[in-house]
């Protein structure tokens, strides 16, 4: 899993049928301590995470694992909501 910051939303009106129904955001993963941004993802979002927010993402099969289908085309998820954490 890496440690991200929400920056914004995506919405996109046509898309394949696997990705209806679910959120997409715009995630910064950083590195700890500096908060350096070192890639920006396209995560889907199964938390209710929202702008500003520090968020657990998980990437490659381990996010396609979390869709109800094996089928569905997704390479990063939003796991989890951060409290807090310790830098």
């Amino acid at each position: 899993m890496q440690i991200g910051k929400v920056a914004g939303n995506v919405v996109s009106t046509k898309k394949v049928d696997s990705l209806t129904g679910y959120k997409l955001m715009i995630v910064d993963l950083i590195r700890i301590p500096s908060k350096k941004v070192y890639q920006e993802v396209i995560a889907i979002d199964k938390v209710g995470a929202g702008k500003g927010e520090y968020v657990l993402v998980t990437l490659g099969s381990a996010a396609r694992n979390i869709t109800k289908s094996s089928d569905t085309i997704v390479d990063a998820a939003i796991v989890g909501i951060i409290d807090t954490f310790d830098e």
